[in-house]
């Protein structure tokens, strides 16, 4: 008889955060960031990994706090542990990539409000272990960041006719800049989570 899977490994949580429980395109959380940033490839990296390190920062501290912080308060301290870090990453970004700061802009600030981060907090963090909480993080981060690098390599195909930056259907591509825009954003993520989710259900055979 074989032994039961073992749902905190990390092979299980991190196929949970990229494929079955997937943020953005299972759980449809973050959906802000997930169309306002997803407009070209390098800042969809960009804004997929500063989360990720948000994430597995703010984890790690919660879960290492959760015994000393008052339930009632325990929204709160979240938020602001979690702005500490995200003050962290603004200033690094400010200082080493500023290019990709100017053009993520505000959506850095409102990671502290990231739904995805304060549910991982709220259902993960303040129950686990530091290190299954660590695990999390960079599950769900990875999970996040592919989801919106899926959405944004469509976005910029079809909208300007590159793949982080460098031409891909040549000079006399006609721009499709609805791709780029709000109602292009809506349009493909419609098709990514719908197309996501039906090879998703052929897989597991459902």
């Amino acid at each position: 008889m074989s032994k039961p899977r073992n749902p905190y490994s990390f092979p299980a949580m991190l196929r949970r955060g990229i494929i079955t429980e997937n943020p953005v395109l299972v759980q449809t959380l973050g959906m802000c960031p997930s169309l306002a940033t997803s407009t070209s490839v390098s800042n969809a990296i960009g804004m997929g990994l500063s989360v990720t390190a948000i994430l597995i920062c703010s984890n790690v501290m919660i879960s290492l706090l959760r015994k000393l912080i008052p339930d009632r308060i325990r929204i709160a301290a979240y938020i602001t542990l979690i702005a500490g870090f995200v003050t962290a990453i603004e200033m690094l970004l400010n200082a080493y990539l500023p290019s990709l700061s100017e053009s993520l802009g505000i959506f850095i600030p409102l990671i502290v409000v990231n739904c995805i981060i304060l549910a991982r907090a709220e259902a993960f963090a303040a129950k686990n272990t530091v290190y299954r909480s660590f695990k999390d993080g960079i599950a769900v981060g990875l999970g996040f960041t592919f989801a919106l690098v899926l959405i944004s390599s469509v976005r910029e195909l079809l909208g300007s006719g590159t793949l982080l930056g460098f031409p891909v259907f040549g000079a006399n591509y006609p721009d499709a800049t609805l791709f780029l825009m709000a109602p292009g954003a809506f349009l493909v993520l419609g098709f990514v989570v719908a197309g996501f989710r039906k090879i998703t259900a052929k897989k597991e055979g459902k």
